[in-house]
């Protein structure tokens, strides 16, 4: 009898110990979830789009889908009510950019400047966390085909001479919920120049930044510097810096993006060191660009 009592005492006893246990073990974990340190949470939408205006930014279309990009830059504004201000003449780009996966993108496109056929990689070599790594880093390189026809037809002619590369490297920080900027050191290599010169390599600084000023709209610039190696070199010094401003409208699925700008060309060999306008002489284009993301695979 003394020992069926005891036995009963003992696990009645052994019962109260494994429940505070329990209870001990739970608090312990929950005082160490509060006492480690949160994982660094990967910055989101520091730029709308993939482009301020002309100019890349860190930002890529996700895996699986694709994105439309349709844009225009019309005539020079002063050109009066004759030219309705320019919107007699268009200069027009057509591109689509797809997610290979979240760190990698491609795009293509065709420009009515030139005829040309461009194509891009995207790729995010690193991101911006909070409480963790300052910036956002993304590298990108690209091509661009001019198809038009030679000028001297009577010439030894190859198709690489069509060809110009551009390599660029995208620092971009989103600062607050409305002020983003980024840094984008760009390097132009042309195949083939007008006359030995000309500088075959361009490198180019180029700059940009967005700041919103509602939930849905915010206003963007962007400028690229481009470095002289040759004093001679007639593809510089025929040629202005690029310097844009606008505005974004986010709809829906649609980002409207509305600028002025001195630069016709869309595609970065074009605007990036081929800019022929002033904005002090007048040479201001109004454009947009319009983008529609389409979700391919979930």
């Amino acid at each position: 009898m003394i020992n069926r009592r005891a036995i009963k005492i003992f696990v009645f006893f052994l019962g109260i110990i494994s429940f505070n246990l329990g209870w001990a073990q739970e608090d312990l974990d929950a005082l160490l979830d509060e006492l480690a340190p949160l994982a660094p949470q990967e910055v989101i939408a520091t730029f709308k789009s993939g482009k301020i205006i002309n100019l890349h930014t860190n930002e890529r279309v996700a895996a699986g889908n694709l994105e439309l990009r349709i844009s225009h830059r019309f005539g020079r504004l002063d050109g009066g009510l004759y030219e309705l201000w320019g919107l007699d003449e268009a200069t027009i780009r057509i591109g689509l950019d797809y997610g290979l996966s979240d760190r990698l993108a491609l795009g293509f496109g065709r420009n009515s400047y030139k005829k040309i056929y461009d194509g891009f990689f995207k790729y995010s070599i690193a991101s911006q966390k909070i409480n963790g790594f300052p910036i956002s880093i993304v590298g990108i390189s690209s091509l661009a085909i001019n198809s038009s026809r030679f000028t001297d037809p009577n010439r030894d002619n190859y198709f690489r001479s069509r060809l110009t590369y551009v390599h660029q490297l995208v620092l971009a920080r989103k600062f607050t919920s409305r002020l983003s900027l980024e840094l984008v050191p760009s390097w132009v290599h042309y195949n083939l120049v007008s006359s030995p010169s000309d500088q075959s390599d361009i490198p180019v600084l180029a700059a940009g930044g967005r700041m919103k000023v509602s939930k849905r709209v915010s206003i963007n610039a962007e400028y690229g510097f481009r470095f002289q190696l040759n004093d001679d070199a007639a593809n510089i010094n025929d040629f202005y810096d690029s310097f844009s401003v606008g505005v974004d409208i986010e709809t829906g699925g649609h980002v409207f993006q509305l600028q002025f700008t001195n630069s016709l060309p869309m595609v970065e060999t074009g605007f990036l060191t081929q800019t022929n306008e002033r904005w002090s002489k007048g040479g201001i284009h109004f454009g947009f660009n319009i983008t529609r993301e389409f979700v391919l695979k979930h």
